[in-house]
């Protein structure tokens, strides 16, 4: 399945990371072609990619923030779990993975593939349905990030108990009464952090499955922060409790 990535930093990121199959590359009449730009036009020549200068108005029609630049790349490469475990490994690192249960907002989803990525994660897993997979408009809102991360597609609640297997501590992000502190919580070490729905927070079997609830401490008058802003809170934690 093709599909069209826009942006120039998406652009960019998968044109160097070199994980997908890439057609053609459109630059909008009448760009400067310098800075950014001018990377993505060499990276596409030493790719060899069929370059096209079009209309502006060519472009509009994929979307908004193209910023005159598209391109028509395979779909997204999706790892399996053994591939996030093998990559920790291979570091020479404690595990650390981003759980995802059922995130459907685009823009959430691509913020938090953007901290992942920024702080260093194995891997993120997702489940298999009734969640955003890593579509155009997640590549865009990551920045290009997620085209240098591991993210697999499970059965949430086996990929747990895998991970469990392997090591990891599970924390669940949770506003619950239940849930400790991020700040006091044990982060360092092996450690899998379960990010839940907007709306609904974890599944009660992915609940269920966590080693421990954490929660962040709300002074204001707004009952919570969205899940892409708190998850990227504790991961930060987390990092900083890794290099501690």
């Amino acid at each position: 399945m093709k599909e069209w990535i826009s942006g120039r930093n998406p652009v960019y990121e998968v044109l160097r990371t070199r994980r997908r199959d890439l057609f053609r590359l459109m630059i909008a009449q009448g760009v400067e072609e310098k800075g950014r730009l001018a990377e993505i036009l060499q990276l596409a020549e030493a790719r060899k990619v069929t370059v096209s200068r079009v209309h502006r108005q060519q472009l509009d029609s994929l979307g908004e923030g193209h910023q005159g630049v598209a391109l028509e790349t395979s779909g997204y490469p999706y790892s399996g779990l053994p591939d996030i475990i093998d990559l920790a490994q291979k570091r020479g690192e404690p595990l650390f993975v981003l759980v995802l249960d059922m995130i459907q907002n685009p823009q959430n989803l691509g913020t938090l593939l953007r901290t992942a990525e920024a702080v260093g994660v194995h891997g993120v897993v997702m489940p298999l349905a009734r969640t955003a997979g890593v579509t155009p408009a997640v590549v865009h809102a990551s920045v290009g990030a997620s085209e240098h991360l591991l993210v697999a597609q499970v059965n949430l609640v086996q990929a747990i108990d895998t991970l469990k297997e392997a090591g990891a501590w599970v924390a669940g992000l949770e506003g619950s009464a239940d849930a400790e502190p991020y700040d006091r919580a044990r982060l360092d070490g092996a450690l899998a952090l379960v990010v839940g729905n907007e709306g609904e927070g974890m599944r009660p079997l992915v609940r269920k499955s966590c080693d421990l609830l954490v929660g962040l401490p709300m002074r204001g008058q707004v009952e919570s922060l969205n899940a892409a802003v708190a998850g990227s809170i504790v991961l930060y934690r987390a990092l900083a409790a890794r290099r501690q």
